[in-house]
């Protein structure tokens, strides 16, 4: 099978797809018409779909000439609340709402993928678990359809997926051994001071002083405490306080996000944050508040996987650079599917410069240099059944 030809080949239907995608974007948990037409094309395809996995996630399974291994290959939904610049005759149709990501491209893929595969069924050694997601972007889609069983029903043996990546051009790939992209957890922190007139500072107790100096005390996390050859970010992205220019706040509210590889960075991390969230506030006469939620588990690329997915790119694209250090403090909810199952999660470069086509992910002017899209087609169908042939990691 020359899969890259068949993806060439229905490359005009890749792009239909996802420029139709890409004008009518939804939010997380609100994918009514994507998941449809995902529902029905896997329907017509012959494949035995679920729908409401996640609420309003899909799932096809593809059953070849047997029905194990399993390989889960997972395409995300949701678009972003963004509203569109692009001057494109297929921008989004809908105020505020924008396909700023790429997933519009990947519902795209994942249904060539689902297209090509379901025409070869009599050749895959396996049955393919096509995972369609909804609120990747960080509204817990890939965790809630673990909870209702997605990793059960076959059990996936592996675990492939794909992102276009903007912040390199086509022709690159980012396939990383090991630790690839950041867990994450979001913060909140409230201060607790006493309100009252500012022009009597003297009988209150100022919650946003005690905040400047808690948010610049954090900083020196990452700079004092973690090893330099470790990494990890603490971002404040929002404060809140006050109402007017004369009165000193009852309280203040801040929230962030930290990001780390290893698991025993974050923990001392978070606790170093909350000892000098605490210990500054104290030392102000504040009280504190604070919520630590986790996000994402770091994406981790079980290493034969990789090594698999890196040949296969090279046999579908020769002259490609395959970046095997490429790291980013991103994170991704895949990672929640790949928990005890071996995993790789692959970057696809989609830039072009010549083109305007280069402004980064969740900008109102992010778009694609379609020419990507066969490529990627190709080599999410070619792994899965190079996966399963081989069974990597067993």
């Amino acid at each position: 099978m020359d899969f890259l030809e068949q993806a060439k080949q229905l490359s005009e239907h890749t792009i239909e797809l996802r420029r139709d995608f890409h004008r009518h974007p939804e939010l997380g948990f609100e994918e009514i018409r994507t998941a449809g037409i995902v529902a029905e094309t896997l329907t017509e395809l012959r494949m035995d779909v679920t729908t409401g996995v996640g609420r309003t996630g899909v799932v096809g399974l593809l059953e070849g000439t047997k029905k194990f291994p399993v390989v889960l290959l997972r395409f995300d939904m949701d678009a972003l609340p963004i509203q569109e610049e692009n001057e494109i005759d297929y921008a989004s149709e809908v105020p505020g709402q924008m396909h700023a990501c790429g997933h519009d491209s990947h519902i795209a893929v994942g249904l060539t993928v689902a297209k090509i595969l379901a025409g070869m069924r009599e050749e895959i050694p396996g049955t393919v678990k096509f995972v369609f997601q909804p609120a990747e972007e960080g509204d817990g889609g890939a965790a809630l359809m673990v909870e209702e069983g997605l990793l059960t029903d076959p059990k996936p043996d592996y675990a492939l997926a794909m992102h276009v990546w903007n912040q390199k051009p086509l022709g690159w790939y980012g396939l990383t051994p090991g630790p690839m992209m950041a867990g994450a957890h979001t913060f909140r922190v409230k201060v607790i001071g006493k309100g009252g007139h500012g022009a009597i500072p003297q009988l209150s107790i100022d919650p946003i002083v005690a905040t400047a100096q808690i948010i610049t005390a954090l900083q020196t996390i990452v700079s004092r405490n973690v090893n330099p050859l470790d990494s990890a970010v603490i971002t404040v992205g929002a404060f809140h306080s006050g109402t007017v220019f004369n009165v000193i706040p009852q309280d203040a509210v801040f929230e962030g996000t930290i990001r780390t590889f290893k698991p025993e960075v974050f923990e001392l991390v978070e606790k170093r944050f909350r000892e000098i969230v605490e210990g500054i506030a104290q030392t102000m006469g504040c009280q504190t508040e604070i919520e630590i939620v986790q996000v994402t588990y770091p994406v981790d690329n079980d290493p034969a996987l990789t090594e698999l997915m890196a040949d296969v790119v090279h046999s579908i694209q020769h002259e490609a650079e395959v970046d095997q250090a490429y790291q980013t403090m991103g994170s991704e909810d895949f990672s929640y599917m790949t928990q005890g199952v071996p995993g790789c999660y692959m970057l696809v470069g989609s830039s072009n410069a010549a083109k305007g086509l280069d402004y980064g992910h969740h900008h109102p002017r992010f778009n694609i240099d379609e020419a990507c899209l066969p490529y990627a087609v190709a080599v999410m169908a070619h792994g899965a059944v190079e996966v399963l042939a081989s069974h990597v990691t067993k």
